[in-house]
Formats: C-alpha cells, sequence, structure tokens
C-alpha cells in the first residue's frame, strides 16, 4: 500500500510543470546540488548573475556543468551591454549601450555590435539573453530605462531593436524583447513601486508598441512583460500579470506566438500587492510562459516556494492545469529550439575593436565659442566624478567613468568622486574640509579645483545630471568658479549643455569612457 506521505503521481506531475515554468537564479560560480536536482526533475531554464561570473572561461565551465545534465537546457542572462552588463560587470562594458548606438544611427553597426555580444554568450554556453531594451525612452526623466533604450524616437528605437534582434540571433543566442508593452514612458522604478502610464491605448500603440512588433518581424523568439500598470489595457492588473495585455493585445492582436518570460517576479511592482507566490501564480494565469526569478531572491527555498504555490493553484483551481501545460509546452519547445542552435552555430572570433569604434562614434561635443583651446587638454587635469545611485539593473560595482582611463593617457591625473551622500551635510563643496573621510579633498577642491587660477584644467563627469537636483546644482557650483571647466555626460543629455566643452557619451561603459578620454587627451 502506498505511504499518504508520498507525493501522488499527480502531484509530481504538476511539480514537473511548475519547475519548467521557473527560470530560477542561483548563488555560486559552480552548479549547486539542488539544481542539478531540480534538472532531474523538470527544471528547464536558469538564469545567470554578475554573483555567478569571474571571467568567460568560468562561465563556460559552469555552462557546461550545467548542460551535462540537461543539453537543452536554457541558460539566460540580462547582457543587455552598456550600462547593464553581467559577464563585464566586474572590468566594465567593452562595448556601448543602447542609447550610444540610437545616436550614431547605423543599424549595420548595431546588429555588428549585437553579433559580437551573441558570440561572446554563444562561446560561453549562454541561449537566451534578456534583451534588447525595446523601450522609448519618451520620458527623460525615467529612472529605470534611460541609456537602455536606443532613443526617444519611436523609428529609432524600432529600427535598432530589429537590428539587434538579428544581430543576436545570428550567433545562435535567442533574443528577447523588453519591456511589454513598453516601460519608457514611465517615471517609477519598478523594482521599488508600481509605474504607470497614462497614454491612451492609441498613443501606445503609436509610440510604444512598434519597436516590439519590428522585433517580431525580425524574428524575436521571446518577449519579455513589463510589472507596470496601463489602464488603457487593463486598469487593475500590471500587464505582467493581465490577460488582456499579454494574451489580447500581444498574442492576439499583435500575433506573438513565441515564448514570454515575466520581468524579475521579486520586483515590489508586483510583489507589493500580490505577494511572490501570488505574483507568480497570477502571471502564469494572466498568459506567462516563464517566470524569472533570482535577482534578489536566488535559492533552493525560493524555488520550492514557487513551486508549490503553482501546483496549489492547479489543484484548488486557481490556475487552469491547461494554462500551466500550455506554458510548460511552449517552454519546452523554445529549450529544443535554443539547443539545437547553441550546437548548430560556431563560434568564431569576435570583432575585439567593434565596441571602442561604436563609442568613438557614438561621442558627441559641443565647444563654447572662444573655447576652443580647452582642448586637447595640457598635462593631467583634475577630475571630479559625480555619481548616482544606480537602480537594481545595473550592478552598481561595475567601473565607470573618465579618470581611469585619463590617467593611463595623461598619467598624474588626480581625481575625487562625490555622490549625494557625500554632499548631503553640506551646502558648499568646500565645506567637507570637516568630514574626516575626506582628508585632502578641501586641498583638492579649493587650490587645485575651485580656485579660478589654477594650473590644471578641471574635468567634471556626471551621469543623467538633469534627473538628480543635486548633481546638477553641485556641477553649477563648479562652473560658477572654474567656467573653463570640460564637462562630460555619461547619461541621458538633456537641457542646455553646460561648460566651455561638454561631451555626451551616452552611457556610462568602460569604452564610453575611453573613448571621452582620448578625446580629451587628442589621441584621436
Amino acid at each position: 500500500m502506498q505511504s499518504s506521505s508520498r507525493p501522488s503521481s499527480r502531484h509530481q506531475q504538476l511539480t514537473r510543470l511548475a519547475g519548467t515554468v521557473l527560470q530560477p537564479g542561483f548563488v555560486g560560480t559552480t552548479v549547486p546540488d539542488w539544481v542539478r536536482r531540480a534538472i532531474a526533475d523538470g527544471l528547464t531554464s536558469v538564469v545567470l548573475f554578475g554573483r555567478n561570473i569571474v571571467d568567460p572561461e568560468q562561465v563556460a565551465r559552469l555552462t557546461a556543468q550545467l548542460r551535462a545534465e540537461s543539453r537543452d537546457l536554457i541558460i539566460a542572462i540580462d547582457e543587455e551591454a552598456g550600462d547593464v552588463t553581467r559577464l563585464e560587470a566586474w572590468t566594465g562594458a567593452s562595448r556601448p549601450g543602447n542609447l550610444a548606438l540610437g545616436a550614431v544611427d547605423d543599424t549595420d553597426l548595431t546588429e555588428s555590435v549585437a553579433r559580437d555580444i551573441g558570440r561572446e554568450l554563444h562561446a560561453a554556453g549562454i541561449s537566451l539573453n534578456y534583451a534588447p531594451s525595446a523601450d522609448v525612452n519618451s520620458n527623460p526623466l525615467n529612472p529605470v530605462i534611460g541609456a537602455r533604450s536606443f532613443g526617444a524616437r519611436t523609428d529609432v528605437v524600432s529600427r535598432h531593436t530589429a537590428a539587434w534582434v538579428r544581430g543576436l540571433q545570428s550567433a545562435g543566442v535567442a533574443a528577447c524583447a523588453k519591456h511589454f508593452p513598453g516601460h519608457g514612458d514611465t517615471a517609477v522604478d519598478s523594482h521599488h513601486g508600481l509605474p504607470q502610464v497614462s497614454a491612451s491605448a492609441e498613443e501606445i500603440a503609436a509610440t510604444a508598441l512598434p519597436p516590439f512588433v519590428a522585433a517580431m518581424e525580425a524574428g524575436v523568439r521571446v518577449v519579455m512583460t513589463a510589472h507596470l500598470l496601463a489602464p488603457a489595457y487593463d486598469p487593475e492588473l500590471p500587464a505582467t500579470l493581465s490577460p488582456r495585455i499579454l494574451v489580447d493585445l500581444l498574442r492576439g492582436e499583435l500575433g506573438f506566438d513565441g515564448l514570454v518570460v515575466t520581468d524579475g517576479i521579486e520586483m515590489s511592482a508586483v510583489t507589493a500587492r500580490y505577494g511572490i507566490e501570488g505574483a507568480t501564480v497570477r502571471a502564469v494565469t494572466g498568459g506567462a510562459d516563464a517566470v524569472c526569478v533570482g535577482g534578489e531572491h536566488a535559492g533552493e527555498a525560493t524555488f520550492h516556494q514557487l513551486t508549490e504555490a503553482l501546483v496549489g493553484a492547479v489543484l484548488d483551481g486557481t490556475l487552469p492545469e491547461a494554462r500551466i501545460c500550455e506554458a510548460a509546452a511552449r517552454v519546452a519547445e523554445f529549450a529544443a529550439w535554443s539547443g539545437s542552435r547553441t550546437r548548430a552555430v560556431t563560434a568564431d572570433d569576435a570583432a575585439s575593436d567593434i565596441g571602442l569604434v561604436a563609442a568613438r562614434r557614438a561621442l558627441r561635443v559641443r565647444t563654447e565659442q572662444g573655447r576652443e583651446s580647452v582642448l586637447p587638454l595640457v598635462g593631467a587635469p583634475h577630475v571630479v566624478e559625480l555619481s548616482p545611485t544606480m537602480n537594481l539593473a545595473v550592478d552598481g560595482q561595475t567601473p565607470w567613468g573618465v579618470a581611469a582611463p585619463l590617467s593611463d593617457l595623461l598619467p598624474g591625473t588626480t581625481s575625487v568622486r562625490l555622490t549625494e551622500a557625500d554632499l548631503a551635510e553640506s551646502g558648499d563643496l568646500a565645506d567637507l574640509a570637516d568630514r574626516p573621510d575626506r582628508s585632502g579633498l578641501p586641498d583638492l577642491l579649493e587650490r587645485k579645483v575651485l580656485d579660478p587660477a589654477a594650473e590644471r584644467s578641471l574635468v567634471v563627469v556626471v551621469r543623467d545630471a538633469a534627473r538628480h537636483d543635486w548633481m546638477s546644482a553641485a556641477m553649477n557650483r563648479l562652473l560658477g568658479s572654474r567656467p573653463d571647466a570640460v564637462v562630460v555626460e555619461m547619461g541621458v543629455p538633456n537641457g542646455a549643455a553646460p561648460g566651455a566643452v561638454h561631451l555626451v557619451t551616452h552611457g556610462a561603459t568602460r569604452v564610453s569612457g575611453l573613448a571621452a578620454a582620448e578625446f580629451l587627451a587628442g589621441r584621436r
């Protein structure tokens, strides 16, 4: 007689289905035992984050270990390049991001950069990339998209989204257009709250949806949902949980028949109201095929918690069994396709300089009349970098800026990086003299930087200055004392360009900083 404590065959079947639709992350640079057991029990996907990565060789070993458990395992990553990088989180991205590519507006270049990314991912054993961002950044104060978008114009974003998809998928890695139905016209970071798009259905169709249509026409295999409220389509449920948006709009009206995956399900935009279990169940019920989890809640406990939530929802009738079967079948179909692509496409050598070429082409320079002699810099400058708090999509440890590459080109360059917290206790930069953790800074600021007679040039580096009042105020205070200063904007440019010379890199990647440093030093 079967023990009552042993799971029934139906429960085991549902557990396997639930494991198929989850895409969990994990901790560590080798495969945990729980992941091996989960793959044996039906887990079809995993997601890699910066915490799983040391270097490309280690990633290749990790993915080989994973594929030894299942050759068609979906191994996903969020590698947008640009400001959002996982493979190069510890070194800084070697390719500029979407805003830089949109500024150049050369679709052949965009396709080449995406193919270069695809080559690297393919060589590392990754089969799905949660990119590109197909969002039209129509709100310049958007706190979470910004430089991740190809720009503020629908036509530019559409053609470059399609080019990025073509380039990436030509290298054997599936692309994922995100964040449907468009996260560009929002003012709230969905990691922390629920954004809302107030536009009408007609406005959304004209401005936000065309890049997703372009991605589908280019053959994109996956679409990622957005955790936002679009009352024009559904006044109650966020897009990730909404059948009206995922079924009626995406599948019905737009005709998408590929895989639909959620943005990170633990984000507050959906969990604050429904909890992580409720959001997961509602997402699958609403039309999502796969649930991404593990950016913030990684591990065996969360995986089993969500597995049981899905099984329980089927058993109590909340989640129709036909719906989870449909989702699991679509995941399995995608896994077979991506696995065959991973094996069929031969990795070739990356175009090692394509990223720097693109970053150089994206650089824009305005020189104030009569200030042409400021460049190239004569001698080693002082660099003041004003650093914002990054949103959770961007790894805050990823190197960025101009000071490091400039010090290589002009030895003797000195620099300081300041945050809002550094300036919060002071109304004047020079008052930081009293801060015990800033010894030596007053001399740098007062004598070497703020003094109009200072012999050294001043370079002020900002990142999305228009979005940060404290940053704009600090920049203006510096420029008030040093009108001859050079300003480098490494985020989204907005408003009048300050400084004797104003450079815009359209992103804060390592190569964007290098391109700016080269220009300042007269090396190109």
